[in-house]
């Protein structure tokens, strides 16, 4: 009796488990819809690119097996561009859907630790180290190349409040390199649109071993202002935060 019990629970929470993966799988169609719609609404130009790229390459594979003269390369070489036509499509309704997503952020308060917390790969970001009144803010990431900091606000002001959060962490970290970034358009600044991809360029410097034992000497350092003084996303320019710039200074 217990094993039949055993077996019939196994097959329950196998079942459970396949609904909810079709669940999310369903979830995540609905999402992506949703996002071209929106896409297509807001961009005329996405619908003929991702067309025209479909059509150019689906053409080019049946060129390839027309000239090749034999039908069976004709017949497989069609649905191979049907399917790489597809993906291209896809990656530019990706990459136009993202600069969009970008260019709507640029220059809100709180997108620089919003497009750090969205970032692939082995980071660890702790938003928020160091903050002003504003919202000029410093946001702490630990990574291969090292330590980084990446400030976002008005240069005149986040500038030296990097400084010092570089000045206080090198005490604790020694020779691991330690890295700068303001997030702007100006001279010497790094877009927010290209932010991950100046740090995935930067040099591999420690080992994942290092940034856990880094990230455990850098969370005893703690931060200056707490997580409900940032914002947890863009917040627009025109927002009302005067509450919320009382909470800062009395932070």
């Amino acid at each position: 009796m217990a094993k039949k019990r055993n077996t019939a629970e196994m097959k329950a929470a196998k079942a459970q488990a396949k609904a909810t993966r079709k669940a999310a799988s369903k979830e995540r169609r609905s999402q992506l819809w949703q996002a071209f719609q929106i896409q297509r609404k807001e961009d005329k130009r996405l619908l003929p690119y991702m067309i025209g790229a479909f059509v150019v390459i689906v053409g080019i594979a049946v060129a390839a097996g027309l000239i090749a003269g034999s039908t069976f390369t004709l017949i497989a070489l069609i649905p191979l561009g049907i399917l790489l036509g597809a993906l291209v499509a896809f990656i530019i309704f990706g990459r136009r859907a993202q600069k969009s997503v970008y260019r709507k952020a640029e220059g809100q308060t709180g997108a620089a630790a919003w497009a750090l917390d969205n970032l692939r790969g082995k980071w660890r970001v702790t938003p928020g180290v160091a903050a002003t009144g504003h919202f000029d803010a410093v946001h702490r990431v630990i990574g291969r190349p090292g330590v980084i900091f990446v400030g976002e606000g008005s240069a005149n002001r986040v500038k030296p409040l990097l400084a010092q959060e570089k000045k206080r962490t090198a005490r604790l970290v020694g020779d691991v390199p330690i890295y700068v970034i303001v997030v702007g358009n100006g001279e010497g600044e790094v877009p927010l649109s290209k932010l991950e991809r100046h740090l995935t360029k930067l040099p591999a410097n420690i080992t994942v071993k290092q940034m856990d034992s880094l990230e455990s000497r850098l969370v005893a350092l703690g931060s200056r202002v707490g997580p409900a003084a940032m914002p947890k996303g863009p917040m627009p320019g025109n927002a009302k935060m005067k509450g919320v710039q009382r909470t800062v200074r009395r932070r």
